[in-house]
């Protein structure tokens, strides 16, 4: 355990910054506005409890902190940037760990709550570029970030997107299941509604509920409970065909399930252009393994065409 002792013992201790107030609380922890009392800079520390073995740290754990350290290296513009990871006192049997990452003042959710007249086509997809970049550099290192939703997604006060609380516990094989605290609901793949194994196409999912809501204003499915949820889903979409229905998985069975009060997605977004609708259809496919990749969707026209003014 020299090692990981030494991987530990990098970053400075946590009584070097002065928590300002509660951000918010997470699946993984709880993340603080915090200052650097030797530099004076402001940063977001994310506090993280983790269980120790009779070996001490986790190997688990000390690959992940590696792997978040390696990431920092790229400095990738669209993810946020961890600048230190320190450890405080240990609990019994836990230590708290926090990782301290570069402090944005506003969320997505924030940023369209500030522009009530909605944003041009043109910012839109530029928005979206920069969520899905962020999420193919992810995913090309393995992480799957498993929560997005607008509230992870921080805006800078260039208006530039960076993505937010992924890390510890988060990087993932394809057997991995979702727990029901993780992916706030109404931005869950049909996969986890149903408690099947998942990969990085949840994410995809995701991605394509917040770019409609980009144009929209308000989420697209918004359910009170996992059947009400897929069933918002199928509202929109329609009923997939029965060989994509997990009938052994699903509380309601293909052939009982009605879709009522279809929509369409084009009559909720009036002005979306059709290159959209097109990269949105293919994040919001039923089926994970028929679901675009996030760098197959950079290179679909809806990012690929002539900016528009409009």
């Amino acid at each position: 355990m020299a090692s990981s002792n030494t991987t530990m013992q990098q970053g400075k201790n946590s009584s070097t910054y002065e928590a300002i107030n509660r951000i918010g609380r997470g699946a993984y922890g709880t993340v603080y506005k915090a200052r650097d009392k030797q530099t004076g800079l402001e940063v977001a520390l994310k506090k993280v409890c983790i269980p120790m073995t009779e070996d001490g740290i986790p190997m688990n754990t000390l690959r992940e902190i590696a792997l978040l350290q390696q990431l920092n290296h790229h400095d990738h513009p669209n993810v946020v940037k961890l600048l230190d990871i320190c450890h405080g006192q240990q609990m019994g049997r836990d230590l708290m760990m926090f990782l301290v990452f570069e402090h944005v003042e506003q969320d997505l959710a924030m940023y369209m709550s500030k522009n009530p007249k909605g944003f041009s086509v043109s910012h839109i997809r530029d928005l979206s570029r920069e969520i899905v970049n962020g999420v193919d550099f992810l995913h090309s290192n393995r992480i799957v970030h498993r929560d997005l939703k607008p509230q992870n997604l921080l805006v800078t006060k260039d208006g530039h997107i960076k993505l937010a609380d992924f890390g510890l516990a988060k990087t993932y094989d394809y057997e991995m299941k979702l727990t029901s605290v993780v992916v706030t609901l109404w931005y869950r793949a049909p996969e986890v509604l149903f408690g099947l194994p998942y990969s990085s196409a949840v994410d995809i999912w995701s991605i394509g509920c917040i770019i409609v809501e980009l144009y929209t204003r308000s989420p697209l499915f918004c359910g009170k409970s996992e059947n009400e949820q897929l069933t918002e889903i199928l509202r929109v979409l329609g009923k997939p065909p029965k060989n994509e229905w997990p009938e052994e998985h699903a509380p309601i069975k293909w052939n009982a399930f009605n879709v009522v009060d279809k929509v369409d997605i084009k009559s909720l977004a009036p002005n979306m252009c059709e290159s959209a609708l097109s990269l949105i259809m293919k994040m919001l496919t039923f089926d994970p393994n028929k679901r675009i990749t996030a760098l197959e969707a950079l290179g679909e026209d809806f990012f690929l065409e002539e900016p528009l003014n409009t």
